[in-house]
């Protein structure tokens, strides 16, 4: 296996650094799609589950881990931004599937919205279209504390909230990347916050009409943030949408231990490893009812350890 490591350039000055894994020349590829506060770091362990079978591309949005260092200080990506982002990766790298985790799910719906010709199939983690009471209490907090320059506070709430299934090593590294934050990147993370409050469902719901690809939205069954029950509502707008719970697992699905990456990677494998060609004239003739479907336990020993 051989890492490439390349700045794409972007039309608007900026830059963005892309890791290549290949493990074997010609394998389809998979482009993967952090949140907010991750990195390509966080990827570790499903990079290796996904290169079993296929090459894997990841990236740093420019304000983030390894992209960063080759920007200006004080740009904001929009969600808009993003989306621009991930198009023009898709089209210069072609992937044929793609793998979202929190966040990264709204900016991977737009843009799949947008009909990209390579890919086949997406898999979407622990994503909602809607902001939950739970939701928007632990964003509202996060906002003050990051206004106020509590960064400490911050990784403390992140680790009681969304991120509380991780082990306690992750619990760690998440101390340690918010009090090192950056200013620069810390005005990123609460101006992205700021976009996350004012988001609204209705604005956009009815652009993933346009998805071709098949989609599966996956989900802990552990996470009171982005539930299991409330991304079903996604099959009103995503035509042949199939959903996934994880059982035992919360927000950081793969990260939270060796059964949730065994179960994730069966899933992920699975999924992008049938059916790859699709014909477009039956999957338009197919009912659009959601396929629902719920995990069973793996017994797979698959060794964990990634950080953020």
């Amino acid at each position: 296996m051989s890492i490439e490591k390349r700045i794409f350039h972007l039309p608007n000055s900026l830059k963005v650094q892309v890791e290549s894994h290949i493990f074997e020349v010609g394998r389809k590829t998979v482009i993967l799609v952090n949140g907010a506060l991750a990195t390509t770091a966080s990827f570790g362990q499903t990079i290796k589950y996904l290169g079993e079978r296929y090459n894997v591309i990841c990236f740093d949005l420019p304000y983030a881990g390894q992209s960063k260092q080759h920007n200006r200080a004080g740009s904001l990506l929009t969600k808009e931004d993003e989306v621009e982002i991930l198009l023009r990766l898709i089209q210069h790298f072609e992937p044929r599937f793609l793998y979202s985790v929190s966040w990264g799910g709204l900016a991977s719906l737009l843009a799949l919205a947008r009909q990209p010709a390579s890919i086949e199939r997406a898999v979407i983690g622990s994503f909602s279209p809607f902001l939950n009471d739970a939701m928007v209490a632990y964003v509202t907090q996060a906002r003050h504390l990051l206004n106020a320059g509590e960064n400490l506070q911050a990784a403390q709430l992140l680790n009681d909230t969304v991120g509380k299934h991780l082990p306690r090593i992750l619990k760690l590294l998440n101390y340690r990347y918010l009090t090192s934050l950056p200013k620069e990147e810390q005005s990123q993370v609460a101006f992205h916050v700021e976009q996350i409050l004012a988001l609204r469902a209705e604005t956009y719901l009815d652009q993933l009409a346009n998805i071709r690809c098949r989609v599966k939205f996956i989900n802990g069954d552990l996470d009171e943030y982005t539930t299991a029950h409330d991304i079903r509502t996604m099959a009103r707008y995503v035509r042949h949408a199939q959903f996934a719970t994880a059982p035992n697992t919360g927000h950081f699905l793969e990260l939270e231990g060796r059964a949730q990456a065994a179960t994730m990677r069966d899933e992920i494998l699975g999924f992008f490893g049938v059916n790859q060609e699709v014909d477009r004239s039956r999957l338009d003739a197919l009912s659009p009812a959601a396929e629902a479907q719920t995990f069973a336990h793996s017994g797979l020993n698959v060794e964990f350890g990634s950080g953020k």
